[in-house]
């Protein structure tokens, strides 16, 4: 599938998704998949609020980014922290980096760091916007366009799930979309500095990402449900254009 084709498919998924479920809200991380959607809802004018989860743990090269879209799209981003308290007392109890030691201890980190956060920013809407791809890892490999997440009593819209590594940076490309400079470095996907590291060719776009542990696990939580599934599909008529 062209480019031209892809675009078309997920402005439509943009406009009709966020026209039938407003308020509407967009999570950015600000990875390559982010800022495309960021970028088009711009193009299309979408009213829609864009917010990231600023962990206290991101790279430099992000925190650039971030100003960098500020200023090119002239559009509030809002910027979620963690709760101060819980966050030292976790450090208190287990140590700043208490991620590498276990599981149990990385999802604990990931949950105060973005968990929680993200919680209050979906507070009081009816959809979140995301950049997952099905492609990414074997994790997401069944991603629906439209989810309906009950854990959070609202709807999740993957407007660019089905396009390419390729895809996404080609429309960067075209449109001189600003992006991570830890792209061009090998991060395909990037989270929290201690966290990610630069990929091999030919490994899986997010086995960067908590590379020490096994790739079934590496998920922060954003996307689970209670009882630790991710959050994949609704039946066919909510799968808009899928």
């Amino acid at each position: 599938m062209n480019l031209d084709k892809r675009i078309a498919d997920a402005s439509t998924r943009l406009r009709d998704v966020v026209t039938a479920h407003s308020p509407a809200t967009f999570a950015s991380s600000f990875g390559a998949e982010d800022m495309v959607i960021l970028d088009l809802i711009e193009r299309l004018e979408l009213d829609v609020e864009v917010f990231t989860l600023d962990t206290g743990r991101l790279h430099e090269e992000t925190h650039a980014l971030i100003a960098l879209a500020r200023q090119k799209y002239q559009r509030p981003i809002r910027v979620m922290s963690p709760d101060s308290a819980e966050l030292e007392s976790f450090v208190a109890d287990y140590g700043i980096n208490a991620f590498y030691d276990s599981v149990e201890l990385r999802k604990r980190c990931c949950s105060i760091r973005k968990v929680a956060p993200l919680r209050r920013a979906l507070e009081g809407k009816r959809l979140w916007i995301t950049g997952l791809r099905r492609g990414q890892s074997v994790t997401r490999s069944d991603f629906a366009v439209l989810a309906h997440d009950s854990d959070h009593g609202l709807f999740k819209l993957n407007p660019i799930v089905d396009w390419s590594t390729e895809e996404v940076f080609e429309y960067l490309q075209r449109f001189d979309v600003p992006s991570n400079a830890l792209h061009a470095r090998g991060f395909p996907s990037i989270g929290c500095a201690p966290c990610t590291r630069a990929v091999n060719p030919g490994e899986d776009e997010r086995s960067g990402r908590w590379w020490w542990e096994q790739a079934e696990s590496r998920e922060c939580g954003l996307h689970m449900d209670p009882q630790g599934r991710l959050v994949r599909t609704i039946p066919s008529k909510a799968d808009v254009n899928a």
